[in-house]
């Protein structure tokens, strides 16, 4: 239905930033809801950030509130998640999700790590 590509991981010092991008096609990008999530080996994948379709509601974890910022271009069909004062606590894969109203589909995923 859609297929989700991420870019941007790689590895930063705690303290730097990275910017993750999510390709989007299959589907009217603005009509559904995008999300970051990230997952460690062994650990249930967590929610991280959600922006509504029209760009207008944003939703963040108490984890990443004020050093995570999700935005999106609907006319790239491309959804964003900038990470400042990155933790070694947000090392992990990241994923981005398409919300379609009872499923959601997932990218391959982008592994971040932050070094202390």
């Amino acid at each position: 239905q859609v297929q989700l590509v991420e870019s941007g991981g790689g590895l930063v010092q705690a303290g730097g930033s990275l910017r993750l991008s999510c390709a989007a096609s299959g589907r009217t990008f603005s009509s559904y809801a995008m999300g970051w999530f990230r997952q460690n080996p062994g650990k249930e994948r967590e929610f991280v950030a959600q922006i509504r379709g029209s760009g207008g509601s944003r939703y963040y974890a108490d984890s990443v509130k004020g050093r995570f910022t999700i935005s999106r271009d609907n006319a790239k069909n491309t959804v964003y998640l900038q990470m400042n004062s990155l933790k070694p606590e947000d090392t992990a894969i990241y994923y981005c999700a398409a919300d379609l109203g009872g499923s959601r589909s997932w990218g391959q995923g982008t592994q971040v790590t932050v070094s202390s």
